[in-house]
Formats: C-alpha cells, structure tokens, sequence
C-alpha cells in the first residue's frame, strides 16, 4: 500500500452516500415541481387558458371549497409570501377568486373560488386524475412506492421546519 492514501472506513461510505443522496434529492425537488408546473401549463394551453399561469391554477386547485387568508395558503400550500399576494391579486382581477375582509379580524381578506376559479380546479383535477389512471402502468410508479417516498419528503419537510423554528 501506498503512503499518503486513505481508504474511506465504513463511517465515511456512509456519509458520502448520504452526502449525494441529499444533494440529488433536493435537486429533484426543485425540478419535479418546475415540471409539475410545465405539465399544468401545458393543459391550460390545451384548454386555450391564456389569462391565468400555472402557479395560479394550482393555487385554486388547493384552496378548492376552503375559504382562506393569505397567511393561511402560505402555510398549508407552501407559497412564498408575495408571490401569494400577487398571485392572488391577480386571481381576483381576472374573476376566479372573490374576497371579502373578515368579519373577526378587519385587516384580513379571506378568498375563496368563484364559479370561474371551480372551472380551474376542475381542469387540474381532470389531469390529476388522468395521471392517476396512467401513473402505475406508464410511469411504473405504484402506491407503494409513493407512500414511502411521501413519508421520506414529510420527515424531510419536518426536519427543515424545525431547522427554522429552533435555528439550528
């Protein structure tokens, strides 16, 4: 043997596995959920839906037949804060979203779908549900390997929260 070169032990195979496994996996993040908005692009296309964008569609698709303040899409659908007033500003111009300042607090609008903002939904669920009837036999993707995958991004989304929270 060589002086001067190391053989990794057991402990650092481990941890250069775990090293490239996470970088992969937040890269991976970040472009499913481009594509994911590509794909619902693309069906707002389909459907000649020029006024709204892909971010807006699924922000209808997850507010359904809640009625919601901006902070509260934040925390259940993830958005940054702008972004969600913009987007939201924007969704009230064009007539898919109503909103109404709430009765308990003065200084907070909650929004909700309008007849318009159901159609959306409707579009993106079509595709959803599309997906679903396609995901196992084209993508070889099964529920098995879903729920194991959500479990592993919900210990992941925990695990970042509490790097915030507790500032560690």
């Amino acid at each position: 043997m060589q002086a001067g070169l190391a053989f990794p032990n057991k402990d650092q195979d481990d941890l250069l596995d775990i090293h490239s496994c996470y970088l992969r996996l937040l890269t991976l993040i970040e472009r499913l959920h481009r594509q994911l908005l590509e794909v619902i692009k693309d069906e707002l296309e389909r459907e000649s839906l020029d006024d709204i964008n892909a971010v807006q569609a699924l922000l209808l698709y997850n507010i359904g037949d809640a009625e919601l303040t901006a902070g509260e899409l934040r925390t259940r659908g993830h958005y940054l804060g702008s972004n969600v007033s913009y987007n939201l500003k924007k969704l009230v111009d064009t007539g898919y979203i109503s909103h109404k300042r709430s009765d308990a607090d003065r200084r907070s609008v909650r929004v909700s779908l309008t007849d318009k903002g159901f159609e959306i939904r409707e579009i993106i669920g079509g595709l959803f549900e599309r997906h679903l009837n396609s995901v196992e036999k084209v993508g070889d993707v099964h529920a098995e390997m879903m729920d194991t995958t959500n479990t592993t991004l919900e210990r992941l989304e925990r695990f970042w929260a509490d790097q915030i929270r507790f500032q560690l």
